[in-house]
């Protein structure tokens, strides 16, 4: 029998995706709950709401809030009437949650005061933790927007005042990148997405035909301090968007869906903001966060949507790969979300943005059905994804010299390789330190092969301090592999992440290396959506091998411009790795020939900017709103 919460949840997504209007009663009275049951009520009220129920549901909210002192449910409660202008209390009854002790329920109550006419007269003239930079922040925006020109809102204006008022001429385009830090791919949840981003805002404003765009990213801590605009390139603007605490995703889950759509909303209502077109990437509550705003903002709004989290979901509760959770229920609950989440994004996006891969989005269509139902509803397109150029500096040389010294100068371990590998093939892998990127498989199917003898190993990723709690658990694993050997401890380095044009000098580096093995770029995901980091290093000179499930063999030809890995199994990845070691120089060679000639023939970001501009401009000046 499922406990109570999980059948409620199930209840309140199935009013989600039936678009049916619920009873508001019954919805308020079930809003307690834990961050999943929240998630799927949001949704629900959304449903509700929005088809004329505005009214009994404001009378639902007041009659729960005042049926006692303000609690910890008041912070649920007001963003959910915050979220689509509704007024249940006046500011006077708001009065006691904008003062409370309690963090979550001020901030909301701050939140929702910020959207009455009379809220300024309630609202505190200074935080409680002035230290707080995020609340500092935040009270400042709530002022800013209830009493412009008040002293109290002078904060976020010089945190927001880098952006020019003007609005160019022509159509504005905010992109998201929600997940981890833009600055340092590799590190935390930081990916190939982070560098893709930046790369794609400086494009599509190449293209002429996007005026202006801007790059929405979580920031906590010390980032703050820079301020909430910062500029990326000609008119492509990063804005953070403030989240609690210094990690460097506490955005990213469902208890912080309603402030990231509240931020989101003022910044994107800012002059010189005001974006035609709104574009999320991943299927998680911050992008959901991000379809709020751009409905708020009166943007379209583009997704892209991939065969995941269904296959994930599908393959591992069926015992395929293996799972990042060792609680069964835990991980289930966390698919079932995500796969709700990508649902409602597909559903609600006025453009839908395909990765290119094999057989035609055959295995997407197999995920989404709704979507082959609604095939022409909406436009669709599926750009190439691309990379942008390396372009050689002064100091190249000297940098890739010092990564050599780096690699060849050590005894094992983050310091370096051994002697004894110097003039072995080297295997490179790069990426952030996942489960699902596999790096303690790729250790694992190593030192089974007994390669760690003959080859060396170098594993570049992962923060450079004592990371995330997913990182430390994946350390430990490579490290508990390593331990029971001492040949494969000194033949194999850990580096932390590197910024992304040091990654390519590196792998330049490696590729044009003389007196040193052949070194082979190595992907052990258990997939790839596209592989960017893979694209990199073809793009460098590298022979690469990337996994056979997902988008790499859409571009990687096996033994022809690129190897395809089994990745499923430790055992067929040994097989593969012991094959690819004692491949023959000349034939690497030829590979990775052929790998940097498909790159620059056919996944430059410039070519993915303009056929994403056009959709954009379309869908800015033809496509009605849904």
């Amino acid at each position: 029998m499922l406990p109570p919460e999980d059948l409620l949840t199930a209840q309140l997504r199935r009013v989600a995706r039936a678009g049916v209007p619920a009873d508001p009663w019954w919805l308020v009275q079930v809003s307690r709950g834990g961050a999943l049951q929240r998630s799927a009520l949001a949704q629900a009220w959304d449903v509700t709401v929005r088809s004329g129920l505005g009214g009994e549901a404001a009378a639902a909210l007041r009659s729960r809030l005042l049926s006692g002192p303000p609690a910890p449910e008041w912070a649920h409660l007001l963003d959910l009437a915050e979220s689509h202008g509704l007024s249940p209390l006046t500011a006077a009854e708001c009065a006691a949650a904008a003062h409370s002790r309690d963090r979550p329920v001020r901030q909301a109550a701050w939140r929702y005061l910020s959207g009455l006419r009379d809220g300024a007269a309630v609202l505190p003239e200074r935080s409680r933790t002035p230290a707080d930079r995020h609340e500092a922040l935040l009270l400042s925006a709530a002022w800013h927007r209830s009493a412009p020109g008040h002293p109290a809102g002078e904060e976020f204006r010089r945190a927001v005042e880098g952006l020019p008022a003007v609005r160019p001429a022509g159509t504005v385009v905010a992109q998201s990148m929600m997940l981890g830090r833009l600055e340092e791919p590799g590190a935390g949840p930081s990916g190939g997405m982070s560098v893709l981003v930046r790369a794609l805002g400086d494009a599509l404003t190449a293209t002429g035909r996007i005026a202006r765009v801007l790059t929405l990213a979580t920031a906590g801590g010390g980032d703050l301090s820079q301020g909430l605009v910062s500029r990326l390139g000609p008119e492509h603007w990063l804005l953070r968007i403030p989240v609690p605490g210094a990690a460097a995703d506490p955005g990213s889950g469902p208890e912080a869906r309603a402030a990231l759509a509240w931020w989101t909303t003022r910044l994107l209502a800012l002059e010189g903001a005001r974006p035609g077109v709104v574009h999320a990437r991943f299927a998680d509550d911050a992008s959901l966060a991000v379809a709020d705003a751009a409905r708020r903002s009166g943007a379209r709004f583009a997704f892209t949507v991939t065969p995941d989290p269904h296959r994930t979901m599908g393959e591992r509760h069926r015992g395929v790969g293996k799972a990042p959770c060792t609680e069964p229920a835990a991980a289930l609950r966390a698919d079932l979300h995500r796969v709700f989440a990508a649902d409602l994004l597909a559903e609600r996006c006025d453009l839908l943005v395909t990765i290119p891969g094999p057989e035609g989005g055959r295995e997407l269509m197999t995920h989404y059905p709704h979507l082959v139902r609604a095939r022409g509803a909406r436009p669709v397109v599926s750009p190439p994804e691309g990379i942008p150029p390396f372009v050689p500096a002064d100091g190249d040389g000297d940098l890739g010299e010092q990564f050599l010294r780096r690699l060849f100068g050590g005894a094992g371990g983050e310091g370096g390789l051994g002697p004894e590998a110097r003039g072995r093939r080297l295997f490179l892998t790069v990426g952030r330190l996942h489960p699902v990127k596999q790096q303690d498989r790729l250790v694992e199917a190593w030192i089974e092969a007994g390669l760690h003898h003959r080859t060396a190993l170098l594993l570049v990723g992962g923060s450079a301090r004592s990371g995330t709690a997913v990182e430390r658990e994946m350390r430990e694993r490579i490290a508990k592999l390593l331990s029971a050997d001492p040949a494969a401890r000194r033949t194999l380095a850990c580096w932390p992440a590197l910024p992304n044009r040091q990654v390519r000098v590196l792998e330049r580096t490696l590729a044009g290396a003389r007196g040193e093995g052949t070194c082979v770029y190595v992907c052990p995901s258990a997939k790839e959506e596209f592989g960017l980091a893979v694209l990199e290093a073809m793009d460098a000179g590298l022979p690469v091998a990337g996994p056979q499930r997902g988008g790499v063999p859409h571009y990687v030809e096996d033994g022809v411009n690129g190897f395809l890995l089994p990745t499923h199994s430790t055992s067929a990845l040994a097989g593969r790795l012991a094959e690819l070691a004692v491949t023959p120089p000349q034939a690497l060679a030829r590979v990775a020939a052929a790998g940097a000639a498909t790159v620059r023939e056919r996944y430059s970001v410039a070519g993915m900017a303009s056929e994403l501009a056009h959709a954009y401009e379309r869908l800015d000046v033809e496509s009605p709103r849904r």
